[in-house]
């Protein structure tokens, strides 16, 4: 039986409590709870095939619903307000989300194989292959856009957006996209002829995809970003793709437009 990763567990409890801190539940944040823990129970089961399947597709269901807030009783607290961080950016307002951390619980306890673990030498090798890579496909690609420019900051909410960041959004997002996406389909498709390659560019795609709000720009760059990441995580396990997408995020807020410019 596979040890369910703590440290994990515990970084994203802090982010959490971080978030009860400035928000709050509602009753019917008990609904998308208990069905997470039917979609959990239904995977963890092992005397109904259709069942773990069903559980999957229940999860992926809740997974979107929770990530764009679709679901009641969840009340994210704003901790920044609507500025623009330089005078060319478009505003940018930050919340600490309640919703969107269940993922990141649901897979760490109903599937610790995401954690993929590596050792800490395979770790600092993956960060700083898949790094600059990353820095160099989403962020040149950035420029060479023209959606961000130079501009190095460090406001004074750079401390909350770093935590939130860290705790509430890669930590979260990496467990989806590179631990579940890539990890499953690695799993399913690692037999073939390149299947690696294929389960690593199809989670890049999702993850595009998954920022088709912000124009075809962004899905392009976060593809980009994401066969980064994927690398980080095919090498160098879970922690190597949250640090590398950190890093990224960081090195985007702290020298580049943040989030992008103004039309």
């Amino acid at each position: 039986m596979l040890t369910l990763p703590w440290t994990h567990l515990a970084l994203l409890s802090l982010g959490y409590g971080m978030a009860l801190a400035y928000g709050h539940l509602g009753w019917f944040a008990t609904i998308s709870v208990a069905l997470l823990l039917i979609a959990g129970f239904s995977v963890r089961q092992q005397t109904l095939p259709l069942g773990r399947y069903l559980g999957h597709a229940l999860f992926i269901v809740l997974a979107v619903a929770l990530a764009t807030h679709w679901l009641p009783g969840f009340y994210n607290g704003r901790v920044i307000d609507p500025q623009r961080f330089t005078d060319n950016a478009v505003p940018f307002s930050m919340y600490l989300n309640l919703d969107k951390p269940l993922i990141g619980f649901w897979l760490l306890l109903v599937c610790p194989w995401i954690v993929g673990r590596r050792s800490s030498r395979l770790f600092l090798y993956a960060i700083a292959l898949a790094l600059p890579l990353s820095a160099v496909l989403a962020l040149g690609g950035a420029l060479v856009l023209d959606v961000i420019d130079w501009a190095p900051k460090w406001p004074e909410q750079a401390w909350l957006w770093l935590l939130n960041n860290l705790l509430l959004v890669t930590l979260v997002e990496e467990a989806l996209f590179r631990g579940y996406i890539q990890g499953g389909l690695s799993r399913r498709l690692g037999h073939l002829p390149y299947g690696e390659n294929l389960a690593l560019l199809l989670a890049s795609l999702v993850f595009g995809l998954a920022h088709v709000g912000a124009g075809w720009q962004w899905v392009l760059l976060a593809s980009l970003a994401g066969i980064g990441y994927g690398l980080a995580y095919r090498f160098g396990g879970l922690a190597a793709a949250i640090a590398t997408h950190f890093g990224l995020n960081l090195l985007h807020f702290s020298l580049f437009t943040y989030p992008m410019l103004a039309g």
